[in-house]
């Protein structure tokens, strides 16, 4: 029999410490084990299930694996269950709601990220920057510093870092981003990325990121067409992790419309008026949008990597500039067909699989004695491309 414990600095349930006592094997951090004064086996993941398939083998018996806090929440529990081992649990309280408590803060509305390897940093940047709420489990690479210094400077946050939570020399520290940048941290556990601005809602029926927006391709006076509209954000695909760029953004229907689907979005846009009625479309969605007002593409430069591009506005020298950060999706709307030939050539030069597609939209209309007519619209020739290597 495997069972897993979990330890959250303070004194172990009585059932916990009868399967410590009754164990042939014990397993689990040096750390841990040291804490719980055990005599055990170090282990990561591969040596642990090294440790229990020779225990096993020989027949041996109980074993007990110990881990930090819920093991069943992003922990060892899945590890076991993948390897064909069925343990039985018990939990202690997780890091995640120790640290809430530690900083006095209710958390039913918190997105919970864990980086579970290289590369993740970005997406769970672009995590904190769409979500007002967000806890971060630290991981080798992903920590305080990591995540200030990509935050800043467009999007504040205050930080909450938690050291050592349950150990010894547990602290819990309000931080500043351009201090939790240059601050020595001591074996922090979790980061609470919060917006001092945010006002939560009426509690709702789920806990973390919340359900997407009931309607999408909202009606609007100007700009693109819905069904446009829609068209191009399926092409762009925007969900929680992502960043997208709103290339000649006007009055930001494509950004507000990502922003509403979960993702990180930044508007570029050179028009003072067009700003500022942006910015008023961002508040009344109640959405964030980064706003960067300059020309593209010397004001693309300073911009993190995109997942995905709009671009509502520019010549080839701003495709280009888009296309060569590599985003996965690469999306426009132009007016006539011989422009959109030119930028299918183009997106194909810089190594793009390129498509083009005609929309028109006619309208029912009621007419005079109860008669319906139909208005259309001029068309509009989107074209959306994708990385010839992701095809």
């Amino acid at each position: 029999m495997i069972t897993v414990v979990g330890w959250d600095g303070v004194e172990l349930p009585a059932r916990a410490a009868d399967r410590l006592r009754e164990a042939e094997l014990v397993v689990g951090p040096a750390a841990i084990l040291g804490r719980l004064r055990v005599e055990g086996r170090a282990a990561n993941d591969g040596d642990l299930l090294q440790a229990l398939d020779g225990h096993l083998g020989q027949g041996r018996g109980p074993a007990v694996v110990v881990a930090e806090g819920d093991p069943g929440f992003f922990g060892v529990v899945r590890t076991l269950r993948a390897h064909g081992l069925r343990p039985d649990v018990l939990p202690a309280t997780s890091l995640i709601s120790r640290a809430f408590a530690c900083a006095g803060l209710n958390w039913e509305d918190a997105l919970v990220v864990a980086p579970s390897g290289p590369g993740q940093l970005a997406r769970v940047v672009n995590a904190c920057r769409a979500h007002p709420k967000v806890a971060l489990l630290v991981a080798p690479g992903v920590g305080p510093a990591e995540i200030a210094r990509e935050l800043a400077p467009t999007t504040p946050r205050a930080l909450i870092v938690c050291e050592d939570l349950g150990g010894p020399e547990q602290r819990v520290t309000h931080s500043r981003m351009g201090e939790a940048t240059t601050r020595p941290w001591k074996d922090p556990d979790v980061v609470l990325v919060i917006d001092p601005l945010h006002r939560p809602g009426e509690p709702g029926w789920l806990a973390g990121a919340q359900p997407g927006p009931p309607e999408w391709a909202l009606p609007s006076g100007k700009g693109l067409p819905a069904e446009v509209r829609a068209f191009v954000l399926a092409k762009l695909g925007p969900r929680l992790g992502d960043l997208v760029w709103d290339v000649g953004a006007g009055e930001g229907e494509i950004a507000v419309e990502c922003a509403r689907l979960g993702a990180a979005v930044v508007a570029v846009e050179r028009d003072q008026a067009a700003c500022a009625r942006l910015r008023s479309n961002v508040l009344a969605h109640g959405v964030k949008v980064a706003l960067t007002r300059g020309q593209a593409p010397a004001a693309l430069e300073p911009l993190p990597d995109p997942d995905a591009v709009y671009v509502g506005g520019g010549g080839a020298d701003v495709l280009a500039a888009c296309a060569a950060r590599g985003p996965r999706a690469l999306v426009c709307a132009l007016g006539t067909v011989e422009r959109a030939v030119a930028v299918l050539a183009l997106l194909r030069e810089h190594g793009y699989r390129a498509e083009g597609t005609r929309i028109q939209a006619s309208g029912l209309t009621l007419g005079a004695a109860g008669s319906h007519r139909l208005t259309s619209a001029d068309p509009v020739f989107v074209v959306h491309a994708r990385p010839v290597h992701a095809a």
